[in-house]
């Protein structure tokens, strides 16, 4: 190389010195611009290179700094002639003055002096694709992602495009997201050839690097540009807050599919607890308080340690324990006894009283008379009413899954003749239930957490009301002719047949009663979103990065961008499903379940696993939706894809051929809502929003637990190295 001035020339000409694959290259500096024979010098320089053609870029004293990277502001010429070679590189001199790169460096002093222009032998790109040696979302600085595209780089530099995603650890490289058509770009041995020369760059430079890199038609890997990374978020820890199992799928969890904001961590989320608290008081006698913590951001909790107090105020109370055996054990085993011994009366308490009182405090609320120094109090109350709502939802509605489990069993042990030629087997039962298929209530939330608008204040699901009624009738003729079917198999073992009608009535009453409770338990919600605006009338949205103290106190300028920042930023990461390790006398309950359900067969590798939430197979193209203003982008035998669904999306499940999500359990919304509607359902994945990308071709075997991602045409890691060598 010539004698250079600016960041990328001098970095990319320290790598070449050290043996890394840069292509040769030229500069031309500012103050050849005024020479009569300019356009020869460029030639001539390019000549020296080779016939061409090039790629012509800027290397500026203020770019790819470690705190400016200045990326995208300049210019880049690809493909270019020898003989357009003089005006490309006038062209990219002329953009050091644009408008966008003086906003951008703001004081920083400089302008066309401070950079030379770069010519470069372009690389015949077979794949080409940029490396970061550090987790851009999470900041891990053991991870180096790796994204592709075929051919040349620039769709995936330019964001027209996301290409392919691997992640390489010490423990190895793995595929993380195929490309968005299902087509295979690089090989795991070219991925991992790719996060090795990132590495020698950052070991050279210090620092996580963002490097551009292309493989050529020979197989050739080219360094063809290297930045320091900026603004790289501190790595996120997930280290268990106490000891035990903490898990974010299980009670709140189910409704927290992201990290949550300031406002919601500082005083929703304790009230609701503390009124959990109550129902649990009001109902069974006892406390016993489950552990939560916010870790990044994101809702976990662990079920109590109990104490030596606490064991023995439940042994003073018969009643207590007799309500937390059926509840929590009989339920499971005879879900008819346990109804009739307490679940009954639960429900009666949360029918008669709870719901009552929730639904007169939230009218009251409604007149809008409440003066602004007591929307603290009313805020409280409505949230505590809330939590209690939340308890009843646990012990009573949360029995219905425990139930249907006990539904299965018998049916596989008296009728699997009858049962099997359904798809779904037992859970044919379950569909076309009273009261399951309907539009969604404007109090409906997508989140607990209340910065989020409710389905009111939100866009209409773009769902014909006809389809759910139509597809209603259908799964209630099914479910009726299998209860007939069922009847007749049993009609000579009379004393079979009325426990099995016992069994299924009384499952299929808790089915109802459960998504009754969770469509009611947010009723304060459009309530409470008001009492915040009315608290935080100046900051609107930015109330919720306030905490409660700076709200009621009128904090003069609590640091809401920054939270803003940070909750973004932590919105994005994979949360874990658990933390910690459970007690080893108990062992993971939720696991262990999962497992049963599953079977013992191993998960083959590449698949996605989760829950085997609603049985049946379908296959479609995945469609990932993040909240309703994405819920018109559903079309018809799609997989619909999210990081959890609550009540608010049910009226999508009549357009969709399965649902795949993050979070939840088998007793979740989006589990219950699915075998509901007859279609295969997988949860509790982890992940399933990170690896998936809308489009893809997938298989939901909601039987098994799950997620098959199918590409254009099979590849083998031979096949695709072929490919790319052509």
């Amino acid at each position: 190389m010539e004698q250079i001035s600016g960041g990328k020339a001098a970095t990319l000409a320290r790598l070449s010195a050290a043996g890394l694959a840069v292509p040769p290259a030229v500069t031309i500096r500012p103050a050849e611009l005024d020479d009569p024979a300019f356009d020869t010098t460029v030639r001539d320089a390019a000549r020296r290179l080779g016939s061409g053609p090039f790629a012509v870029r800027s290397s500026a004293l203020a770019e790819d700094l470690p705190d400016a990277s200045f990326a995208g502001l300049y210019e880049t010429y690809l493909d270019v002639g020898a003989d357009e070679l003089p005006g490309a590189v006038r062209r990219c001199f002329a953009a050091a003055t644009a408008d966008r790169v003086r906003a951008y460096r703001g004081s920083r002093a400089g302008g066309p002096a401070g950079m030379t222009v770069l010519i470069q032998v372009m690389v015949d790109a077979a794949a080409a694709g940029v490396a970061f040696t550090a987790d851009p979302v999470t900041g891990d600085r053991q991870r180096t992602v790796v994204t592709a595209v075929a051919g040349l780089g620039e769709p995936l530099v330019s964001g027209e495009t996301g290409g392919e995603e691997w992640a390489a650890t010490a423990t190895g490289t793995a595929l993380t997201r195929p490309a968005a058509d299902g087509t295979p770009v690089l090989t795991r041995e070219r991925a991992t050839a790719v996060a090795a020369l990132a590495r020698r760059v950052e070991e050279h430079c210090g620092g996580p690097q963002d490097v551009e890199w292309a493989f050529d038609r020979d197989g050739r890997l080219w360094l063809l540009q290297a930045r320091p990374m900026t603004a790289v978020p501190e790595p996120a820890a997930w280290d268990a807050p106490g000891p035990g199992l903490w898990m974010r799928n299980f009670r709140l969890g189910e409704w927290l599919p992201e990290a949550v904001t300031p406002l919601f961590a500082t005083w929703l989320l304790p009230a609701l607890e503390a009124g959990f608290l109550d129902g649990m008081r009001q109902s069974i006698g006892v406390v016993a308080p489950f552990r939560y913590a916010l870790v990044n951001g994101w809702y976990y909790n662990a079920t109590p340690i109990p104490d030596a107090r606490l064991l023995a105020g439940v042994l003073r109370r018969g009643r207590t324990v007799r309500i937390l055996y059926h509840a929590l054990i009989g339920v499971g085993r005879d879900p008819v006894a346990a109804d009739r011994a307490v679940l009954t009366g639960l429900h009666r308490q949360w029918r008669d009283e709870q719901l009552p009182r929730y639904r007169r405090l939230v009218a009251g609320a409604r007149e809008e008379s409440v003066a602004v120094p007591q929307l603290p109090a009313l805020i409280d109350a409505l949230a505590r009413e809330a939590g209690a709502a939340l308890w009843f939802l646990a012990i009573v509605g949360g029995s219905a899954w425990k139930m249907e489990a006990c539904l299965t069993r018998f049916c596989r042990r008296h009728l699997p003749a009858v049962l099997d030629r359904y798809d779904g087997g037992a859970q044919v039962l379950l569909r076309g239930l009273p009261g399951t298929m309907r539009p969604a209530a404007g109090h409906e939330v997508y989140t607990l957490d209340w910065f989020h608008p409710t389905a009111g204040e939100s866009p209409r699901p773009a769902v014909d009301p006809d389809v759910a009624v139509r597809r209603g009738a259908e799964l209630t003729a099914q479910r009726e002719r299998a209860e007939r079917e069922c009847a007749a198999a049993l009609a000579a073992r009379p004393r079979l047949l009325a426990a099995f009608r016992e069994l299924l009535a009384v499952t299929q009453r808790y089915a109802v009663i459960r998504e009754e409770q969770a469509r009611l338990l947010t009723l304060a919600w459009p309530v409470l979103r008001a009492c915040v605006r009315r608290l935080g009338e100046h900051l609107g949205d930015d109330a919720y990065f306030c905490t409660r103290d700076e709200l009621t106190a009128g904090s003069p300028a609590p640091p809401v961008a920054e939270r803003r920042e940070r909750w973004q930023r932590q919105r994005r990461l994979a949360a874990p499903l658990t933390l910690g390790r459970p007690p080893r006398l108990v062992g993971d309950v939720i696991e262990r379940t999962v497992t049963r359900a599953r079977g013992p067969a191993p998960i083959p590798a590449g698949m996605i696993a989760g829950h085997p939430a609603s049985a049946g197979r379908a296959t479609g193209p995945a469609r990932i939706l993040t909240g309703p203003a994405e819920f018109a982008a559903l079309r018809d035998g799609e997989v619909l894809v999210a990081k959890a669904t609550t009540p608010a999306w049910t009226p999508l499940f009549a357009r969709a051929a399965a649902v795949v999500t993050d979070t939840g359990s088998l007793a979740a919304h989006a589990s219950l809502i699915a075998r509901e509607y007859g279609i295969p359902a997988v949860v509790g994945t982890g992940d399933a929003t990170h690896r998936l990308r809308t489009g893809q071709r997938i298989t939901v075997d909601g039987t098994a637990g799950t997620v098959t991602v199918h590409p254009l045409f099979a590849c083998s890691d031979e096949k695709a190295q072929h490919r790319l060598s052509q």
